[in-house]
């Protein structure tokens, strides 16, 4: 057990997972049945916790990774859609899509602490590298709602949270996602009805570009291990657009599995995993390879030049993993990261007990 793939497969109620065994080794080896209409990616810990809000239920599921089993459900606001674990893995937020608030969970005690006011249906977030601020797309009102969090570090608590700023998209934009890039500096927003996605300075919370995609239909972003590349989904087209991050400017599409939704990258060697949530095959098929709904495309990016076109950069290849009936969102889990957390803290634990033992 070492790197595993987890798709949210919102129709069928469960979480697949997929051991990788090599490049273009995969195999299916756990449905975890979780709560009705789960969406959104799995947020794991350092440890090997992992959440999953089931929309439907008004709950999160809390997963074993390393057992891969649901091992709690807790119960949270309305509609629940995105997930983030604040640094220090202590708390979660949940946005609820239903009762137009941000539910604060303490991860000690399994326990809903308070819910914070933001606008009509919040969808998915990202937290700040720091831990200071959440940044929560508001999709019912065009903007992204920026939460300050410097309370569940200084001790005032949960119910010091508040809104302190909100970062305007457009109207009718519907903000869906967003994401950080790995500078901490931007964040990179996916919305649901313009052709274009907009950039944020994190610095001074404000638009600097609006980057042009062929059309509208963005569901979730990710970037490649480099950082030189954001890539958004649009679920319309069924591809990925491939932007530069230092031109801000669409270099290629790349052709995926019919409508696109979440994505994730592996960081240990850049391969790129892409639901594939529609229930039909598309019309319009644009590479020789036979996409196929509910499964995740496999996109190995190995020789290929993103900077130029796919007759010029060379040809993207790929893998192809069937999964449950509507998967809407992935994640990876490394479990070698795991272990790796539980060796430093072995070796610090040992040096505590040599310095104790030395100071007698």
């Amino acid at each position: 057990m070492s790197v595993e793939i987890y798709s949210t497969d919102t129709d069928s109620g469960q979480i697949t997972v997929i051991r990788k065994d090599g490049p273009s080794s995969y195999q299916r080896v756990k449905e975890i049945a979780v709560a009705n209409a789960p969406r959104g990616s799995v947020k794991f810990t350092r440890d090997g916790r992992g959440f999953v809000s089931n929309t439907s239920t008004n709950s999160v599921s809390e997963l074993d990774a390393l057992t891969r089993r649901e091992v709690a459900r807790i119960t949270v606001g309305s509609g629940p859609r995105g997930l983030g674990i604040v640094p220090g893995e202590r708390y979660l937020l949940v946005s609820n899509s239903g009762s137009n608030t941000v539910s604060v969970v303490d991860l000690e005690s399994r326990t809903e602490l308070t819910q914070v006011a933001v606008g009509r249906d919040p969808r998915h977030m990202a937290i700040s590298k720091d831990g200071r601020f959440a940044y929560v797309c508001i999709w019912g009102s065009g903007y992204i709602a920026k939460l300050d969090l410097t309370g569940l570090a200084d001790g005032r608590g949960a119910e010091s949270i508040r809104e302190v700023a909100r970062i305007r998209i457009a109207e009718d934009s519907f903000p869906y996602s967003l994401n950080i890039d790995r500078t901490g500096k931007r964040a990179y927003v996916a919305c649901n009805s313009i052709a274009e996605m907009p950039v944020i300075d994190l610095e001074n919370d404000t638009v600097i570009a609006r980057v042009k995609v062929k059309a509208d239909g963005g569901r979730a972003v990710a970037f490649t291990v480099d950082n030189q590349y954001a890539l958004l989904t649009l679920e319309r087209n069924s591809v990925i657009a491939v932007v530069d991050t230092e031109t801000l400017q669409t270099t290629r599409y790349i052709p995926v599995g019919p409508g696109p939704r979440g994505i994730a990258v592996d960081d240990n060697d850049g391969t790129v995993y892409c639901n594939a949530f529609s229930r039909a095959v598309p019309e319009e098929d644009t590479v020789e390879f036979s996409f196929s709904p509910h499964s995740l495309t496999v996109v190995h990016l190995d020789g290929v030049d993103l900077s130029l076109s796919a007759d010029e950069g060379g040809q993207v290849q790929y893998d192809e993993i069937k999964v449950g009936y509507g998967p809407c969102s992935v994640s990876v889990f490394d479990s070698a990261q795991v272990a790796y957390n539980d060796s430093k803290l072995n070796e610090a634990a040992a040096k505590l007990s040599e310095n104790a033992k030395a100071a007698l």
